[in-house]
């Protein structure tokens, strides 16, 4: 059975409920296992920070446990060309069997992961596109063993799918639509999805953007103050990721705003309880544990079975296409906390 089989049998299993440390040396002999045989992998994030990246990593450290696994963290801090720098240190280190790679740099990141291949290492994408093709989870690199992550521009066109539905009864609709960080291929990919869906909809206009970020409710929340005063009125906010949307309601409930109806990417806590509730009008589903178990296992299949899985989309057989809104919210269960 592949990865791919597995992690959908899996994905369909939870996302069917569902249904979207800083880098650090360590000190030991240059090999790529201990004395032990316990296997070094490394892990470059592009944040430790980030909550949705921390539950892939908490999975995959659980099933590392389980095989004599040891992962290694090494944090970007969102820093474009930290992870390509951290590549290189991680083939200098000549302890590792593979790189785990959830980087922010897009196709600039390909020299570097050429090199890792190129030294023998394996390599998985997670999260993130390496490379310039962003509506597909394919690896874009020859030798890339696998690449899990749910496409960019699909998750944009589930955001667009949910905003034409939030406007059906607004006619006109003004929207607005905040990035996470602005410039990104993540972020370009989510909104040229969004953009592609709303086209068809004349009635439908971006008043403002803002960029949020993806680290806590301080940035969106004062995006969202300013874009309160540059237009007062507006009906729906729509955000790339749900810690924008957590901020921005901060926002909007200070003003008095409490009819704007939100819309997230994620499928977070937060997500899940506010589309319950009603302050959330609706989100996109996601599943980051699942791709951290997708992405171990094909990890594990590339260096003890030599193995390439290619691309892993977990999120290609969510209920209702992943589109969390209050007729359906009962059918998803959070795996993040936003």
């Amino acid at each position: 059975m592949t990865i791919r089989t597995r992690s959908l049998a899996a994905a369909t299993a939870t996302l069917s409920a569902l249904t979207m440390v800083s880098a650090c040396a360590v000190t030991q002999k240059a090999d790529s296992a201990t004395t032990t045989g316990e296997t070094q992998i490394a892990f470059l994030t592009a944040s430790s920070a980030n909550t949705w990246l921390t539950a892939s990593l908490k999975a995959m450290n659980e099933d590392a446990a389980k095989q004599n696994v040891k992962i290694t963290v090494f944090d970007a801090k969102f820093q474009p060309g930290t992870a390509s720098k951290q590549i290189e240190d991680v083939i200098a280190a000549k302890k590792y069997k593979g790189i785990v790679l959830a980087t922010v740099d897009g196709s600039a990141a390909i020299p570097a992961v050429q090199d890792a291949l190129d030294a023998g290492l394996k390599v998985v994408v997670l999260n993130q596109v390496v490379g310039t093709k962003l509506d597909t989870a394919d690896p874009q690199v020859a030798g890339i063993s696998a690449s899990v992550l749910a496409p960019p521009q699909a998750t944009g066109e589930r955001l667009g799918k949910l905003t034409v539905k939030a406007c059906a009864e607004t006619k006109p609709c003004d929207v607005v639509y905040m990035y996470g960080t602005k410039g990104t291929p993540f972020d370009d990919a989510v909104r040229k999805g969004f953009d592609a869906q709303i086209a068809g909809d004349g009635a439908i206009k971006v008043v403002a953007d803002a960029e949020g970020g993806f680290l806590g409710t301080d940035q969106p929340r004062k995006a969202t103050q300013d874009v309160i005063q540059a237009h007062p009125s507006f009906d729906v906010l729509v955000g790339s990721g749900d810690q924008q949307i957590r901020g921005a309601l901060l926002a909007l409930t200070d003003a008095g705003k409490t009819k704007v109806k939100v819309i997230g990417v994620g499928g977070s806590e937060p997500a899940i309880a506010g589309v319950k509730d009603g302050t959330w009008w609706g989100d996109v589903a996601g599943a980051p544990v699942t791709e951290g178990h997708a992405a171990f296992a094909a990890m594990m299949d590339a260096v003890k079975n030599g193995k390439d899985e290619g691309g892993v989309d977990v999120t290609d057989q969510l209920v209702d296409n992943g589109l969390i809104t209050k007729a359906n919210v009962d059918k998803f269960t959070a795996q993040w906390p936003g």
